[in-house]
């Protein structure tokens, strides 16, 4: 799990984003490997893809024994603050440029 010594547990992304992120890199991450990169616990990761879901961010299709996740980036950012830029500009500006380390196939960690 993803560990900051205790002087610095605050990051500027919310887990939302963290889960988010993971997906829009990833589509095919499982929920256990989506907790070990955000450092939260599945049963976190299952509540953040329900509201991620049921907020139009995220769209699940079941593939077998296994979920694919669909990114929408077109949707807004909900603070008022953000409300006029959508959650893609954010997404676009962290996603990696390159493929994943070690040409680790999708939903592998690397």
């Amino acid at each position: 799990m993803f560990d900051l010594d205790t002087n610095h547990r605050w990051t500027f992304l919310t887990n939302h984003a963290h889960v988010l992120l993971s997906l829009y890199r990833d589509p095919h991450l499982r929920q256990r490997d989506i907790a070990r990169l955000v450092g939260i616990t599945e049963g976190g990761v299952q509540r953040i893809l329900n509201d991620l879901e049921h907020g139009g961010y995220l769209e699940v299709t079941r593939v077998g024994r296994r979920n694919h996740y669909k990114v929408h980036p077109e949707h807004s950012l909900r603070h008022p603050l953000e409300e006029s830029h959508c959650v893609g500009e954010i997404l676009h500006q962290l996603a990696p440029a390159s493929p994943p380390p070690n040409n680790a196939k999708p939903g592998q960690a690397a």
